[in-house]
């Protein structure tokens, strides 16, 4: 599988008839502190998107704030799934078609088995604006919430809301 592309974000949300977004170019950032520094002054959550394995493949995605840390322990209770660790680079080029740092829901539009469960945690949800990396960790979009959600319903995926 070819890597994901910022293209491929774009070319998406335009069939989508998702237009009313803001993308802002930076250097390239590899960690979320970085990125954040990239895009101070400008209004969105910060997110951080992770992508685990559990038992037998299984595959998750967890949305959430960037600063607020992740409890594998709640998160596993909470859905069930057994085993859970953050996933091996050649799962997150497979599954997803990203490379480490760069992992966001766009990278869904690459999973054609559609085998990720997607979670957001619930104090993100009411966010009027989420930010991510595009498939490309030299450009941040800000979506709205609602719009993410659109897209996500798009390419048949139902994300769920917990409470980490």
């Amino acid at each position: 599988m070819t890597l994901g592309t910022y293209q491929q974000v774009k070319d998406a949300l335009k069939n989508f008839g998702i237009t009313d977004y803001t993308v802002i170019d930076h250097p390239a950032a590899h960690t979320t502190e970085e990125a954040d520094a990239y895009i101070a002054g400008h209004q969105g959550v910060r997110t951080k998107t992770m992508f685990l394995k559990g038992k037998k493949k299984n595959f998750y995605m967890v949305i959430m704030d960037d600063k607020k840390p992740m409890d594998f322990h709640e998160f596993m209770a909470l859905t069930g799934a057994k085993r859970v660790s953050m996933a091996r680079p050649e799962y997150l080029q497979e599954q997803l078609g990203l490379a480490p740092g760069i992992v966001s829901p766009f990278g869904l539009l690459n999973n054609e088995a559609h085998n990720v469960k997607v979670y957001f945690d619930k104090d993100i949800v009411d966010e009027p604006i989420q930010t991510f990396h595009p498939n490309e960790n030299t450009h941040t979009i800000f979506i709205k919430t609602d719009d993410l959600f659109k897209f996500l319903k798009q390419i048949d995926f139902e994300p769920e809301i917990i409470d980490l």
